[in-house]
């Protein structure tokens, strides 16, 4: 690794301002000076220090935190205290949560930087569970039990995977699942006529909560914990191996990739369904069935246009994307994460030199505050918006005008699209298009299979560093 980057995942500074302490000579490499940014470490052998104090690095680590009510899930927030912030003494600034706990529940949360390990105890796929300690408005029936049990109607394409319910006190269940949909739990009691008053996670996979944590409070896993947790994940190493040659084998002869943003790059598409029902009720017009169908592919100008023509709205275009862009940008800053896997896909390009563009419906205004929010501005030389071309996917336009702008020939481009419009710009832009894995488009699951030339379930395996 290098000296520099070794210093900047320990948070000795950025890096410019390691390269400033290194000119400065207060780093040493086995008690000798070194001032070469670009040295190579060998991180397990080598001794490092700074300013007399020797730093301990190790590549992955692993903590369970006891995570208190009103901190959210996230690695930095310019508004919120996250679950990070509560480990900033450790000082690296590589780890995440491994999932997330809502903002007004507790438990345990695994904090790491093993993004495959994460990867793996995360997907649904892979069948870990994750217990809670759920307190209920009201008993639960015995009737609501067994619905919990055979899977609920949450609103998704299909319904919740088989529950265990097991009932404490007439107010308390301790509920297991194996999927971790946008508030889940909440949702399936939602589903039965109840209510969440509590929520806490108490196990996840094989790891059980410390009780002796206060919230709050977090300790590193014991070998044993790591150990049990990677069992956890190993059932499907098989299919991952496969995953990671299919992966490599996409990025052969590409000069550039170019994303969509909504369901592609970040894990939204379930938001603006939201933001539908939410608007239109404002006026008291119901959300129809196949308003969905109507718009997909349309810029966000076109989208207002739309809705001004077919819906009893009073308000002008500016007013109506105005209000959008508002009810939005909430949403994108605490609630919506990038698609598993992105930070280590965009790393990976970035070294092996691959430009990066985003060719979006969405508005220019939420597009750059989401690549703000999550710090990838650094990352895409081209941001290019539906409004910025004459026509809106399935046209190619705005693949083609994204091309133009990274200078690479549209057959060395791969595009990410989640949606099968916008697989079908891709297509007849002359480009190779992945379709990516979302929830919300599942009923479109086998169209967006036959239409693109690869399918995947998330963006981890492209590389053989994660």
């Amino acid at each position: 690794m290098r000296l520099d980057r070794y210093l900047c995942e320990l948070n000795i500074g950025t890096r410019s301002q390691v390269k400033n302490l290194l000119k400065k000579g207060v780093v040493t490499l086995n008690g000798r000076p070194v001032k070469d940014p670009g040295y190579q470490v060998d991180e397990e052998r080598d001794r490092v220090a700074f300013q007399g104090r020797e730093l301990n690095y190790r590549k992955f680590v692993y903590y369970m935190l006891n995570k208190p009510q009103g901190v959210i899930s996230a690695t930095r927030d310019a508004l919120e205290r996250t679950v990070t912030d509560l480990l900033s003494a450790e000082g690296r600034n590589d780890l995440f949560p491994a999932g997330r706990l809502d903002k007004d529940a507790e438990g345990l949360l695994l904090i790491t930087n093993d993004g495959e390990l994460a990867h793996r105890l995360l997907s649904p796929k892979f069948h870990v569970d994750k217990t809670y300690l759920t307190q209920t408005k009201k008993p639960l029936s015995k009737e609501d039990i067994r619905s919990l049990t055979k899977g609920v109607d949450i609103g998704e394409s299909k319904p919740t995977l088989p529950a265990k319910v097991e009932s404490i006190a007439p107010d308390l269940i301790r509920l297991t699942i194996q999927e971790g949909k946008f508030h889940q739990v909440k949702r399936m009691l939602q589903a039965v006529d109840n209510q969440v008053t509590k929520l806490k996670r108490i196990r996840f996979g094989d790891l059980t909560l410390d009780e002796s944590l206060a919230p709050g409070e977090y300790r590193e896993l014991t070998s044993q914990e790591v150990a049990k947790l990677k069992i956890n994940g190993r059932s499907q190493e098989q299919k991952l191996k496969e995953d990671t040659m299919m992966k490599a084998d996409m990025l052969r002869e590409i000069d550039a990739v170019i994303f969509d943003l909504d369901g592609s790059l970040v894990d939204s598409m379930w938001m603006w369904h939201e933001i539908d029902v939410e608007y239109l009720g404002r006026f008291g017009i119901p959300l129809p069935d196949d308003l969905q169908s109507k718009i997909e592919g349309m810029s966000f100008h076109e989208t207002a246009v739309y809705f001004k023509e077919h819906f009893p709205i009073p308000d002008t275009l500016d007013i109506i994307k105005q209000n959008w862009n508002e009810m939005a940008w909430d949403k994108y800053m605490h609630e919506v994460p990038l698609k598993e896997g992105i930070p280590e896909f965009l790393k990976g390009c970035r070294k092996r030199g691959i430009r990066l563009g985003i060719g979006t419906s969405n508005s220019r205004e939420l597009v750059e505050n989401v690549v703000s929010v999550h710090r990838l501005k650094d990352y895409f030389s081209c941001i290019m918006t539906g409004c910025d071309v004459e026509h809106g996917k399935p046209s190619p336009d705005i693949y083609l005008a994204v091309a133009k702008q990274l200078d690479v020939a549209c057959e060395r481009c791969l595009v990410f699209e989640d949606i099968p419009a916008g697989i079908r710009a891709g297509k007849s832009a002359g480009m190779r298009v992945c379709a990516v894995e979302d929830e919300y488009s599942v009923p479109n699951r086998e169209e967006k299979k036959a239409l693109a030339d690869y399918y995947i379930e998330d963006y981890y395996g492209f590389f053989e560093e994660r």
